[in-house]
């Protein structure tokens, strides 16, 4: 019975490294980003938010969500493009990173997809958010690019 659990447990992992469940949100009408939902707390209505002084220009402010503080950052201005209009009727993906929670706000998101690793392309070496992006995929006939959320924290 054990080496039969021990065959499942292989295949699991294996299963597992070859696949990537993505979390589709969007940052402006024309723009579809992926993030690993593994990374993923919840996506909330963006709460109320406190301003923190001197923090970083992207950084929108705090919020207390479930007992928790969390920061809430546009994520389109962390990746350089301007900011999103009109936060509280936005929507913020809550991640944690190393033990602390993050609020990244974005326009919407969409759905989960689940693809096969060998379905994404590298990103283009040109990429005015290259450092950021991941990788590419092609989702329901649209490009999606797919963010490394660790490497943005990293860099601010």
């Amino acid at each position: 019975m054990v080496g039969s659990l021990d065959g499942v447990d292989m295949y699991t992992q294996a299963a597992g490294r070859d696949r990537l469940e993505l979390l589709l949100f969007r940052l402006a009408a024309d723009q579809r980003f992926g993030i690993d939902v593994f990374k993923v707390r919840e996506v909330i209505q963006c709460p109320r938010l406190i301003p923190v002084p001197q923090s970083h220009p992207a950084v929108l402010g705090s919020a207390d969500t479930r007992g928790n503080t969390i920061s809430v950052m546009d994520l389109s201005q962390l990746i350089g493009g301007p900011p999103i209009e009109g936060p509280r009727s936005k929507l913020v993906i809550v991640t944690e990173y190393r033990g602390e929670l993050r609020g990244f706000l974005v326009d919407s998101a969409d759905h989960i997809v689940s693809l096969d690793r060998d379905e994404t392309l590298p990103p283009p070496a040109d990429s005015e958010q290259g450092t950021f992006i991941s990788a590419i995929a092609q989702v329901d006939r649209e490009a999606v690019r797919i963010l490394d959320i660790e490497k943005l924290l990293q860099d601010l």
